[in-house]
């Protein structure tokens, strides 16, 4: 299957954010993507990893007990 290029508000629509951040994600070079002419894309493959990367997983408490007040 070939891979699929999103174009900035399409990105934007995927991580629910304007179509500022994804840009100053490749101005800061923070997310890799591809320049066709003036045309900048960010591979799909290229969001799903960065979406990875960046999700945080819960601590969980172990043995707290919880306090009356």
């Amino acid at each position: 299957m070939p891979e699929r290029y999103l174009t900035i508000p399409e990105v934007a629509a995927r991580l629910g954010t304007t179509d500022r951040f994804p840009r100053r994600l490749i101005e800061e070079r923070r997310i890799e993507f591809k320049r066709f002419g003036r045309h900048v894309r960010i591979a799909e493959s290229v969001l799903n990893a960065y979406i990875d990367s960046c999700t945080v997983t819960p601590v969980r408490r172990i043995g707290r007990a919880r306090r009356a007040a």
